[in-house]
């Protein structure tokens, strides 16, 4: 963890943006092959973007959801209405009937009008001398949604939309001070909004492991979740799988409202449906769950073809080799 907490010390910016000349590009995939995962691990895109996730990391520990933070920054607002957009559509697009139970082919109607306008969207979120970044940006945050042809969602949208505010933070729209509004405000909003698309749309998890993944859909908020609950006075790891603990501490902790969510959505003994999570109420320490957690991030969705495949890099997040 030496190296993880020496990553994780500075700002979420992880680095200065292209220079000078028409710097940005429209991302596109680079890793087609699994020996492309070599250039993925050398990238300056995986340097930054895990970077990117350990400075949250940090910034959050300790803290509450309701912990007092400096009044949000332009940006963040702009993100939160950005975000309340596309829950407004939502709303304006209900599910189809239809014979399938899973996969609501509406999901397509809502995904056209975002890919429509997403340019826009994220023009309206950056400051206007970095418009010019928007064709790029907005990649991600048409990636971060799931994906259209076959109605899922994965830990490799989730992880467009980390990529999405990692780009922000590239370009200076988004900076140190608004560390703990990126995970508390603007990561827990597109959290909501992921579910309520998950289950408007039934959208299928991509990729799902079985009863042995984290979860069906999420990572990084049990990730971000564990490192608020390190040192907490009273809750242990052995306490997140009692209902009482989740009903009464959800709106303080990002792991215990996944859990929540969890439980809303399956039923059935715990140990059964959910079993990564129920092995790891055995371990001693949050800091120790937030470390494994890390690690296994990186192994298992990071690390992984099947993920990182559909991963973009553009001229912010570069599949170029990491500068010695």
């Amino acid at each position: 963890m030496a190296e993880a907490e020496q990553q994780a010390d500075g700002p979420p910016d992880p680095g200065p943006g292209p220079g000078p000349g028409p710097p940005y590009v429209i991302p596109r995939k680079e890793i087609s092959t699994v020996p492309d995962m070599a250039k993925w691990k050398r990238s300056q895109a995986y340097g930054d973007y895990m970077g990117f996730v350990l400075s949250l990391n940090e910034a959050v520990r300790g803290r509450k959801l309701s912990c007092a933070a400096p009044p949000a920054s332009p940006t963040v607002e702009k993100l939160l209405d950005l975000l309340g957009t596309l829950e407004l559509w939502i709303d304006q697009t209900p599910p189809l009937e239809q014979p399938s139970r899973f996969g609501n082919r509406a999901y397509r109607t809502w995904y056209s009008r975002l890919e429509r306008e997403a340019e826009a969207l994220v023009a309206a979120v950056l400051p206007p001398d970095k418009a010019a970044a928007a064709p790029e940006i907005a990649e991600y945050l048409k990636e971060s949604v799931g994906n259209p042809t076959r109605i899922d969602y994965g830990t490799g949208h989730e992880a467009a939309f980390a990529a999405f505010l990692c780009c922000l933070c590239k370009v200076g729209a988004l900076g140190a001070e608004d560390r703990l509004a990126i995970v508390f405000q603007v990561f827990q909003r597109y959290l909501g909004a992921a579910r309520r698309l998950q289950r408007t749309y039934r959208m299928e998890p991509a990729g799902s492991q079985g009863v042995w993944g984290l979860d069906d859909f999420q990572f990084l908020p049990f990730i971000w979740g564990s490192s608020q609950l390190v040192d907490h006075p009273t809750l242990e790891p052995r306490h997140f799988v009692q209902e009482k603990v989740v009903s009464e501490f959800h709106h303080d902790y990002m792991f215990l409202d996944c859990i929540k969510f969890i439980n809303e959505m399956k039923t059935g003994p715990f140990a059964e449906h959910s079993n990564q999570l129920w092995n790891i109420s055995a371990v001693p320490a949050w800091a120790k769950v937030n470390q494994g957690l890390l690690k296994m991030y990186r192994a298992e969705c990071l690390e992984k073809f099947p993920v990182i495949q559909h991963f973009k890099f553009g001229s912010l997040l570069s599949i170029q080799p990491v500068e010695p």
